[in-house]
């Protein structure tokens, strides 16, 4: 049954699979098992043909499906959700009155995920009929609501960058002094709002169509404590800490190290032709080893100075069951994309805090000292 549209005090910017696998899905779970209240107003916020093919699928259904596909304690999970807690979509392109009526009159809170180039704001005015860029859509969309003397509003980015939500509010309030020049308006962005830095962890892996999702079972939104935040609903995947930053260098040198170094042994040992996908990878013994050793030997032991109570161990032993995931085809090809810079941004950090602690990484310094990229099945050269 579709939630009431007068509930949707959640406006959710972007109809990507991941948001209908994280946030949208967290919001469904919290109505039907805890009786939350709060549903979701999705909003198309390009007009790209598939994604307004979307859009329209999400304002027709009254639910669509999610698959959480995966493993779970070592043991191969296979669930089939309905998520109920879309309450209806708009296309901004079309419907930009409705969003803004609704903006006004229902929102309550604001999450985003636009994807790398969300932010890009070059050539774009708030003062145009519909904004061409995220930012500036919410800019517009903000300011109507600042001129009907509404209440501000929490936002809750979920883009993969740094301190997203002061981010995006510099853009915004720099969006606001140039359209409005209004310094009312830009002391209600600073004051009244309430900008909440958040990060992000869940691989969701495939679309369904019409619309829907396949997600594996581990799912993490990191908020950071605020002293105006209110969340919209509490999930088992919530985690209100007091820093993000303990979050992301576990996520940037535990899952994502992992990547890398698993795909720098993959291309030493040039078995590009034979491995396709990380599942794969994790069955080779070699690979599997090395990548063992190089955690356990040296990024952990490291990391555990750095972060003493993230509890490393589980986390690395939930990248596992992530890694080993049956039914997740992750392409060692797409990892390898810009292999040298996540060498420098994933691997190098942790090489040189080892050095603080008289900790030898030769695993890790082998690896930073490979520069050239082969290419992947003789079609690919990675750079």
């Amino acid at each position: 049954m579709r939630q009431p549209l007068s509930q949707a005090s959640i406006v959710q910017f972007g109809t990507s699979r991941f948001l209908l696998g994280h946030v949208a899905a967290f919001a469904s779970s919290a109505i039907v098992e805890e009786g939350g209240r709060e549903a979701v107003l999705v909003v198309q916020t390009s007009a790209r043909p598939e994604g307004k093919a979307k859009a329209n699928a999400l304002a027709q259904q009254d639910s669509y499906p999610l698959h959480i596909k995966g493993l779970r304690n070592g043991v191969p999970i296979e669930e089939h959700l309905s998520v109920s807690s879309v309450a209806g979509c708009l296309v901004a392109q079309d419907d930009w009155e409705a969003l803004e009526r609704h903006f006004i009159q229902t929102a309550r809170w604001v999450i985003s995920n636009t994807g790398d180039s969300g932010y890009d704001v070059t050539g774009d005015t708030s003062l145009a009929a519909v904004p061409a860029s995220f930012p500036g859509k919410l800019t517009k969309l903000l300011y109507a609501r600042f001129k009907a003397q509404r209440p501000g509003l929490t936002l809750l980015p979920c883009e993969l960058i740094g301190s997203n939500a002061q981010v995006l509010k510099e853009i915004v309030s720099k969006l606001a002094r140039q359209d409005y020049h209004n310094a009312y308006f830009s002391t209600w962005l600073d004051v009244e709002c309430c900008w909440v830095n958040t990060l992000v962890d869940r691989i969701v892996s495939a679309p369904l169509e019409p619309v829907g999702a396949v997600a594996e079972p581990y799912a993490l939104w990191a908020v950071q404590q605020t002293p105006c935040l209110i969340m919209p609903f509490e999930h088992p995947a919530i985690e209100v800490v007091s820093s993000l930053q303990p979050y992301e260098l576990r996520k940037l040198h535990i899952l994502n190290l992992a990547h890398t170094y698993l795909v720098d042994q993959w291309l030493k040992l040039d078995l590009t032709d034979s491995i396709t996908y990380v599942r794969e990878a994790m069955r080779e013994p070699k690979l599997r080893k090395a990548l063992s050793e190089v955690m356990e030997k040296e990024v952990l032991p490291v990391l555990a100075f750095e972060l003493p109570d993230m509890d490393l161990n589980a986390y690395w032993q939930s990248t596992l069951e992530r890694f080993d995931n049956p039914f997740l085809n992750h392409p060692l090809e797409d990892i390898a994309q810009y292999h040298s810079d996540k060498l420098n941004r994933r691997l190098k950090p942790v090489v040189c805090m080892a050095e603080n602690y008289a900790i030898p990484t030769p695993g890790l310094s082998e690896a930073l000292k490979r520069t050239a990229i082969p290419k992947i099945n003789d079609k690919t050269t990675l750079l």
